[in-house]
């Protein structure tokens, strides 16, 4: 018999069906010998709990003794042994509390160059299964006691508390950590975890979500390394989709171009498609020039135009033109969107300028 089959709440299963068939038989019985189920229910619950007011009308027959010891008899041994199992539950749900926290205490311990996800929501979910698969050592901090119960049935190490708290942020290993990523669907909250984690750790990298484009800015001051708008990035997948779908098919469908991607991931790299605008510093640029600029932040593989014209490796001379579909590989946090679609009089990389 294992641990779960054998606690205090499984156990008390059996004793609690007892005493439902002991207070229906001693109901059932008062009643055959003329009582109302008022008055029958009344007594044996009189009877049951010990609480003796009084008996509701006289036992006077044999009959009547005979129910009545057999309900204090059977009722009264059964409720001492639920309040005992009850009480069994509570202090096994103590320890097992205590004894888990213990355990993923020394477990977090043990991390270092780890990874923290702050908020286990949707987007949480997803980025830990995402970790879990690429081998990333990662640990969830959240509040919600739902959301750990869902992440521990998964295996995830998680730690509840308060992201917003420092003590929180230190339980969970953040001055050793590698990156921070800051999920919650709140603005305001991502951006004081944000300033509250830069505090902690200099080095760390961080990568914040936003909501409202209007809060990017502040993350960026508050300290994040990356801002990702998920609003924005699904529209720009839906628009790879409608504007380039053979495109869009070849990058994100793909179950070798998965992998291929996993791959990438490993080495810091990411694949993307790049939407030249017009009126942008790309327009008229060669395959060459813009890749010199990125100083070997990414390079182009492929190129769709907007006819349908796909460029498999293109020469470093082709020029590239506005509505052009790039696949590009590149570092990531590279500029690569800040290169290609930097406004016409100049092109930047990071927080150059050319």
């Amino acid at each position: 018999m294992n641990g779960a089959d054998n606690s205090p709440i499984r156990r008390l299963i059996p004793i609690i069906v007892f005493m439902a068939i002991v207070v229906v038989a001693a109901t059932s019985a008062y009643m055959a010998a003329g009582w109302s189920f008022g008055e029958a229910i009344y007594m044996v619950l009189l009877t049951v709990y010990t609480v003796g007011y009084g008996e509701v009308r006289p036992i006077n027959t044999p009959y009547l003794h005979v129910v009545t010891v057999a309900t204090i008899v059977m009722g009264c041994t059964g409720m001492i042994v639920v309040t005992g199992y009850l009480v069994q539950a509570l202090a096994f749900a103590q320890v097992q509390q205590l004894l888990g926290g213990a355990r993923a205490k020394m477990d977090i311990a043990k991390l270092n160059g780890h990874v923290i996800i702050c908020g286990f929501g949707r987007i949480g979910l997803r980025l830990a299964a995402d970790l879990a698969i690429g081998g990333a050592q990662f640990v969830i901090l959240d509040r919600d006691e739902a959301s750990l119960t869902e992440a521990r049935e998964l295996g995830y190490r998680c730690w509840q508390g308060d992201a917003a708290d420092e003590a929180a942020l230190k339980a969970v290993g953040v001055e050793r950590a590698r990156v921070l990523a800051t999920v919650l669907p709140g603005d305001a909250l991502n951006v004081f975890i944000t300033l509250s984690a830069r505090s902690l750790n200099p080095d760390l990298q961080i990568i914040a979500r936003g909501e409202d484009p209007a809060t990017e800015k502040k993350l960026i001051q508050a300290g994040a390394n990356r801002v990702v708008l998920p609003t924005y990035i699904g529209a720009e997948r839906i628009a790879e989709l409608i504007l380039f779908p053979e495109t869009a098919r070849f990058v994100r469908n793909s179950e070798h171009m998965r992998g291929f991607e996993k791959t990438l991931r490993d080495l810091g790299l990411g694949i993307e498609v790049v939407v030249v605008a017009p009126k942008t510093a790309a327009v008229g640029q060669s395959v060459g020039d813009l890749e010199a600029r990125g100083k070997g932040a990414f390079f182009v593989i492929q190129i769709e135009r907007p006819d349908g014209e796909y460029v498999t490796r293109p020469p470093a001379d082709l020029k590239i033109s506005a509505g052009d579909a790039l696949v590009v590989v590149g570092r990531a946090g590279g500029p690569i969107n800040a290169i290609f679609n930097a406004p016409a009089e100049r092109v930047r990389a990071g927080r150059t300028a050319y």
